[in-house]
This record gives structure tokens, sequence and C-alpha cells, in this order.
């Protein structure tokens, strides 16, 4: 990693974890409404295991963990980790829950062909080179079963955000101290090469409205 992508990176770790500590539980309560709709296509595929990656303070692994899921959780943020955990004994749920602070630019501490799933909601495109996100689903790719599932979300370079703010190189804009890797439409082509592609769905979330991808794809048995 060159050291400037090393000092965006500690930057961004030191955001989240200070933006977590000031807004505790900042998303709310209510899941995603992408994680709403990987949980119909996780049973609809047999999946039991479900890994998160990014999972904040959260919500969508509660949600996850309501379902009947069992649920690993990975952040890089320690205090967002800490509300979860906190959430989940209070719902009842803590034996379906684990979490794990993991920094998405090393391996997964996890065995191969470990998991059913894999979920991950606006992780892919925070601040990871086009390099580091080939990397880190490569590992998702390992650490999935046969037939596994991986269902994400990025910022696409259609958002308005595109473009502006301080840019860091490699489609990398950041606003208000959060850096985005927006991804061009062949980025999410190649990520899936070997997998079978089934959705690349649009959609829109927030006040800008900020503008996504949903993509799901699976693995081959």
């Amino acid at each position: 990693m060159a050291a400037h992508e090393h000092e965006l990176a500690d930057a961004q770790r030191r955001h989240w974890q200070d933006t977590y500590a000031a807004h505790p539980g900042m998303y709310g309560e209510q899941p995603s409404a992408p994680a709403v709709h990987a949980a119909g296509v996780f049973r609809a595929a047999g999946a039991e295991d479900v890994l998160e990656l990014g999972a904040g303070h959260g919500r969508d692994a509660l949600y996850f963990a309501r379902g009947g899921f069992t649920i690993q959780a990975t952040d890089f943020s320690p205090t967002g980790l800490s509300q979860l955990r906190d959430a989940a004994q209070a719902q009842d749920v803590a034996e379906r829950v684990t979490t794990m602070v993991h920094d998405v630019r090393a391996p997964l501490a996890l065995d191969g062909a470990s998991v059913d799933a894999v979920f991950a909601h606006m992780l892919l495109c925070m601040a990871l080179s086009t390099q580091e996100i080939h990397a880190l689903v490569s590992e998702i790719r390992r650490v999935l079963r046969p037939g596994g599932v991986f269902v994400y979300t990025v910022r696409h370079t259609g958002d308005a955000h595109f473009g502006g703010g301080i840019a860091h190189g490699d489609d990398i804009y950041e606003h208000g101290g959060f850096a985005v890797h927006f991804f061009p439409r062949h980025l999410v082509d190649d990520l899936a090469d070997g997998w079978t592609l089934d959705e690349v769905h649009a959609f829109e979330e927030g006040d800008l409205p900020r503008r996504l991808w949903r993509v799901t794809q699976t693995l081959p048995r």
C-alpha cells in the first residue's frame, strides 16, 4: 500500500471510530432495504451462516440474527461492534451473533468454505483501491462454501458526489470526511468473473439521494 493510501486508510478509521462514538446507533434500529432483500435471497439459497463485512453498530446484523441466521459481524471500529454486542444482548439474539474487529485490507481470519453467505452494505465502496477491492472479493470467495451467495451494495459513478469533493485518485472522492470509491459498471463485472452474476439492481438511498447498485452473485457449486 502506498504512503498516501496508508494515510487515507488511517484517517478513515479514525473518522468512523469518532463518528460511532459521537452518534451511537447512528443508522437507527431498522434494517437497510438491501439487508431485507438479502435475507430473502439467503433463505432461498438455504443459507444459515452469514458473514457481514462492515457491520457498523449492527442494524443489519441484528436483523439477520432475529431472522434465525447465525451472523458473524466484522468492522474496523471497535466502538461500533461494542454497540452491536450490547444491542444483541438487549434483543435476546446474542447466542447467534459473533463480532470481530477486522480491516478488510487484511485476510479474513476464517477457514475456507466456512460460511453460506456474505453481505456488505456500502463496504466495498469505502476508501479501498481497486486492487484492494479485488483482493477482498477473492477472500470472500475463499470463505464461501460452494453455491454460496454474496450480496453487496456500492455507490456508483452516476452518483451526484462522483467527481466532486477531495479527489484521491482511483475514482475515490471525499465529502464531509467520508471517502467513497465510486464504482464504474465494468468493476462490478470484473468482480463477478468466475461467479454467476445474478442481479445488478439500481436504487437510491438517503436525502441526496445516494445512487447505488445492489449486486447479487453466486459461487459455482
